[in-house]
């Protein structure tokens, strides 16, 4: 998702700050526990395209993904959009949302869109190496099953209703814009590699400022529905490796901010 939150900051003209010239060859992302007696679910912010320039499944991220009984990302990518397919099992239920119809999508939405994963090779990025992609195969490879909390189908018509927006509307704009988008990745790469969840934030508040719904679509709501799908999920025993984009738990209305509001204390463990 964090294509779809620089997506749509760009689309209602957030500006983006200026590029975080970093690497952090050990990187440290943010990972927080959930628990009760019998319970643990460990909630992990993801970044969906990555330069692979850090190394950062390992320590405490490796040690709470070994441990677990099952993955949980937002969605599971169909397996005919990977390139190497995973091994298939039937998933644990999720949040059981229903389809949203096939997906229509707004040209603008889609443009911008294309210029973010555009921006993102510029930069050497790719979903392949994301932690999403890089989780699920490790997953895979050991027999963990692999579950989604929204279904594709959802995602789809999610980005269907969102709100259009003015694209570029020449090449040289269009030119800045991706300029724009690189050096944004860039310092929210950097941010991630360093474990800055805050780093999100400004653009959360741009995306809300400028677009109520559109922060209302992709974020409030949708934390709102996984905080109430862990709070159900501490109701059964077992080890859960939960990820999400790691805007999801950033900003005053975060998942752990929703889970607080269900009495559930998080904790940050790295």
């Amino acid at each position: 998702m964090i294509a779809a939150l620089i997506a749509a900051a760009i689309s209602t003209s957030a500006p983006a700050g200026p590029p975080v010239q970093a690497s952090v060859p050990n990187a440290r992302p943010a990972l927080y526990v959930v628990n009760d007696e019998d319970t643990v679910i460990y909630l992990f912010g993801t970044f969906h395209a990555l330069d692979g320039k850090s190394e950062w499944f390992n320590d405490e991220v490796r040690t709470a993904f070994s441990g677990s009984d099952e993955l949980v990302l937002e969605t599971l990518v169909p397996t005919f959009l990977l390139k190497k397919p995973p091994v298939q099992r039937t998933p644990p239920q999720g949040l059981g949302i229903q389809p949203v119809g096939p997906f229509a999508g707004s040209a603008s939405f889609l443009t911008t869109s294309k210029t973010v994963m555009s921006a993102g090779r510029s930069q050497g990025m790719s979903t392949d190496q994301g932690a999403d992609a890089v989780l699920r195969e490790a997953a895979d490879e050991i027999g963990m099953p692999v579950g989604g909390l929204e279904s594709f189908e959802f995602q789809l018509g999610m980005f269907a209703r969102m709100p259009g927006a003015k694209g570029p509307s020449n090449p040289e704009e269009a030119a800045r814009t991706k300029a724009s988008v690189a050096a944004m990745l860039e310092q929210l790469q950097a941010a991630w590699n360093r474990g800055d969840i805050e780093s999100f934030t400004p653009m959360l508040e741009q995306m809300e400022a400028r677009s109520p719904e559109t922060y209302k679509l992709l974020f409030n709501d949708r934390n709102s529905r996984w905080a109430q799908w862990i709070a159900r999920r501490l109701q059964q025993p077992g080890v859960v490796f939960v990820a999400v984009g790691a805007g999801h738990l950033a900003g005053k209305d975060s998942v752990q901010h929703k889970l607080g509001q269900y009495g559930i204390r998080t904790a940050r463990i790295n």
